[in-house]
């Protein structure tokens, strides 16, 4: 039947007012029920990925973007969507949607803004091409995610050079100022130490610091203190003699200093204190003073010259006291230039001249010596046996 002859037959029908009613109220649930069927018919099918989330949805949306808006999707100029969003819908296209998060990036203290819609630090580091060396900081864990806002730091490591009390050695670092490196390399500074720079200058690469190790202490030290020679006339005492009559001895003298080094070596030294802690003794010596008349005749000794056989000897020969026939103690006068003669040749107190020997007194007498014989007196026995046995001229000299 067509519809010309099923309005044909419709026409023949007579119908009442509620005939009508119910023909006209299941007509509109026919054409409802078709075109709802050839509106769900002709949808998209496309798979929607809404960050992470997945969901297949049917839809009449002509672009990417009004599929979004449909979506309730408020997405931003930095979001990550795919395809772009003028690309038409097609049936069983996927759909994908991230939404970007904005990272502040400090690297050495200049950050910068990014957004990004990466998942970890890591993909996120690689993404912007930075590689993290052994020796940089990284203030967040490569395995953390991302968030909004998220502020990732990263200190670069650098080299600088450490002069510690004169030892040079190389330190790799991220901080910031010499403070913080002293603090990072648990490098403590005593009171007097110097720094070069200052705690507060800024680091580099190209920077070098200097720590002057200095210490202060106080040193004590004992100094002898020299004893006096004190001389007394004694009329006893054959001129040109001398006798000890006390032996000097040295003191002592305290001193304290305060002393500065700088790395292990003294750079000055300043006197605090001193105190006498021993006094020295004076040493007493007795001189001569004593005028021996002669009586011996001066033609006894053929004139002014002669010549004589000499010897020499020592103080300290056996048997010998040091003590001359005229009182002179040739240990404690071991320069005095002092010749042993026969007085009855050369009276006692005689002074002469010695050849070889030079200026001396006849002030000594040998049991050995007789007629033109001297001994001449030597302070050491090397000098003695140097002079050995010899024939000289002596001249008189008073």
């Amino acid at each position: 039947m067509n519809l010309k002859s099923m309005k044909s037959l419709l026409g023949n029908i007579r119908l009442d007012q509620k005939g009508k009613i119910l023909l006209s109220a299941s007509l509109l649930i026919f054409f409802s029920i078709t075109g709802f069927f050839i509106y769900e018919v002709t949808k998209s099918t496309v798979n929607l990925h809404l960050n992470g989330e997945e969901k297949v949805v049917k839809t009449h949306a002509g672009q990417v973007k009004d599929l979004l808006e449909e979506n309730e999707v408020q997405y931003q100029p930095h979001d990550y969507i795919s395809p772009a969003l003028d690309e038409k819908i097609t049936d069983g296209m996927t759909v994908v949607w991230k939404p970007a998060k904005k990272v502040i990036l400090e690297i050495d203290g200049v950050t910068e803004e990014i957004w990004t819609t990466e998942e970890t630090v890591k993909d996120f580091l690689e993404k912007e091409n930075i590689v993290i060396n052994e020796h940089d900081v990284l203030h967040v864990s490569l395995d953390d995610k991302i968030k909004n806002n998220m502020h990732i730091k990263l200190d670069v490591g650098f080299q600088i050079v450490l002069d510690d009390g004169g030892k040079e050695k190389k330190y790799w670092t991220t901080s910031t100022t010499v403070g913080d490196f002293l603090k990072q390399q648990e490098i403590e500074l005593n009171e007097l130490d110097r720094i070069e720079p200052s705690l507060e200058t800024k680091l580099n690469k190209e920077s070098s610091i200097v720590i002057t190790r200095v210490e202060k202490v106080t040193d004590v030290v004992e100094e002898p203190i020299d004893y006096a020679v004190v001389t007394k006339k004694d009329s006893s005492l054959l001129s040109g003699s001398e006798k000890v009559i006390q032996q000097g001895k040295e003191g002592k003298r305290q001193k304290e200093y305060e002393v500065i080094y700088e790395n292990g070596e003294e750079v000055s030294r300043e006197l605090i204190s001193e105190d006498v802690i021993e006094e020295a003794v004076d040493k007493i010596v007795a001189v001569g003073t004593k005028k021996i008349t002669t009586t011996a005749s001066r033609g006894k000794a053929k004139g002014k010259e002669f010549i004589v056989r000499s010897t020499a000897y020592t103080a300290s020969c056996n048997g010998c006291s040091g003590i001359t026939a005229t009182g002179i103690d040739l240990r404690a006068n071991p320069n005095m230039k002092v010749i042993a003669v026969d007085p009855s040749v050369i009276p006692l107190g005689t002074k002469v001249y010695v050849e070889g020997y030079g200026y001396a007194i006849a002030a000594d007498t040998g049991g050995g010596i007789k007629g033109y014989e001297i001994d001449v007196f030597f302070a050491s026995k090397s000098n003695a046996y140097r002079w050995g046995i010899r024939n000289v001229k002596v001249k008189i000299l008073n």
